[in-house]
């Protein structure tokens, strides 16, 4: 048993991956939509009065939140294209040297 991880029930695959394809193609499209709309509510905020609807307080929560996700859709892309790279150089590692001629 490794340390920090539960022990087999038996019923999962040994090998079970998550999804990189598919999180890189979320990953993509989330980060520059996190970060548009956390620059749309920042000047939104910037130029709101103190009597509009939404107010600056509930503006400035939209911001920070789009701004979090941002951050997190951000790792999120830099974690799958670290493991990506990394499953390419193993495989590259594991192939046989060229035969000699």
């Amino acid at each position: 048993m490794t340390r920090g991880r539960r022990p087999r029930t038996g019923t999962e695959p040994v090998t079970a991956y998550s999804p990189l394809r598919m999180r890189l193609v979320l990953s993509c499209v989330f980060v520059p939509l996190f970060a548009a709309l956390t620059g749309a509510f920042a000047v939104w905020w910037a130029t709101s009065d103190s009597g509009d609807q939404p107010s600056p307080a509930e503006l400035a929560w939209l911001t920070l939140g789009c701004a979090l996700l941002t951050l997190l859709a951000a790792i999120d892309l830099a974690v799958v294209l670290r493991r990506r790279r990394h499953q390419r150089e193993g495989h590259e590692r594991l192939a046989p040297p060229p035969p000699r001629r």
